[in-house]
């Protein structure tokens, strides 16, 4: 049995916390367990004066990663699964993925407490596509600037004047100890999560079974049903990270929901459709909402 394992983490406040959960909770299945964290920076900590979407998307903050699994520095790896790419590298592969945290976007403000709150022509930041041109949709009236930098840099920059307000992730708020800093948890209706948005994955290398082994107590198979449902729509619709495409799905009793959002940042075109059907067929639903969407005219909405 292995006495050691090492978690290949970025260096950010967020990224270390998610490390050292997965940690813990490995920890609390293996007590004679020894959890290492393999500190790394990435491509996306280092380039900050531009989008995400113009300089590779968010698969920018995971390749470095999976380059230190496989110089065997590092066993696995863990990520927010809205950062990961639908297209996993040949020779790695998802080992499980942990219950989600609230999935929804947050609204982030000093002085207002929601964005109908917001006055005309107020400054507002995010370089998410996804949560621009929802934004616009809502409130065209608004001006919306890029923001990058860690949660802790973003929010200092709010309250250094540089916005009237900021979109973030409500899970990353809520882990790092900032949920008090939640003034709106945005509904669905009005701002579609990300695909994978509020959900932890650990990464491992292929035919890795004695790590998989280890891993396997932490997946939850409702949120795992979820994920894939909303990461094979995107993988259909071909959506990198940084796209403006939007899934959220939702499970009662053994019914799964799926909704998608496919928009264009230019045009303001936005493209909603949902799916309803048995939470074992969860991938085959994602795929065939997609589908549907294609039909009309997704492809087309995104590629504009």
């Amino acid at each position: 049995m292995r006495k050691t394992l090492k978690i290949a983490t970025r260096k950010s406040p967020l990224a270390l916390w998610q490390a050292q959960y997965v940690g813990d909770k490995l920890r609390a299945q293996h007590p004679n367990l020894n959890i290492k964290l393999v500190k790394m920076t990435t491509k996306g900590d280092q380039i900050l004066n531009s989008p995400l979407s113009k300089v590779g998307g968010k698969g920018l903050f995971i390749k470095e990663l999976e380059q230190g699994m496989l110089a065997g520095i590092a066993d696995i790896a863990v990520h927010s699964m809205k950062d990961v790419p639908y297209q996993i590298p040949l020779g790695f592969t998802l080992g499980a993925i942990l219950k989600r945290e609230n999935p929804f976007d947050a609204f982030v403000a000093n002085d207002f407490n929601s964005i109908d709150e917001l006055p005309k022509n107020a400054k507002i930041g995010t370089c998410s596509m996804r949560r621009i041109v929802q934004l616009k949709a809502l409130r065209p009236d608004l001006k919306i600037l890029d923001l990058r930098g860690n949660v802790n840099t973003r929010l200092q920059k709010l309250d250094d004047g540089e916005y009237d307000a900021i979109i973030l992730a409500c899970a990353g708020l809520i882990r790092l100890g900032f949920k008090d800093r939640i003034k709106q948890q945005i509904p669905a209706e009005q701002s579609l999560p990300a695909v994978g948005q509020g959900a932890l994955g650990i990464e491992i290398r292929e035919n890795d079974q004695q790590t998989l082994d280890l891993i396997l107590p932490l997946r939850d198979q409702q949120t795992t049903h979820r994920i894939s449902a909303e990461r094979a729509m995107n993988a259909r619709l071909e959506g990198g990270c940084s796209a403006p495409i939007g899934g959220f799905s939702t499970v009662n009793n053994q019914q799964i929901t799926l909704a998608g959002l496919a928009g264009n940042v230019d045009s303001g075109v936005i493209l909603k459709h949902q799916i309803c059907g048995h939470i074992n067929a969860a991938k085959s639903l994602g795929t065939q909402l997609a589908d549907e969407m294609i039909a009309m005219g997704a492809k087309d909405i995104l590629k504009a």
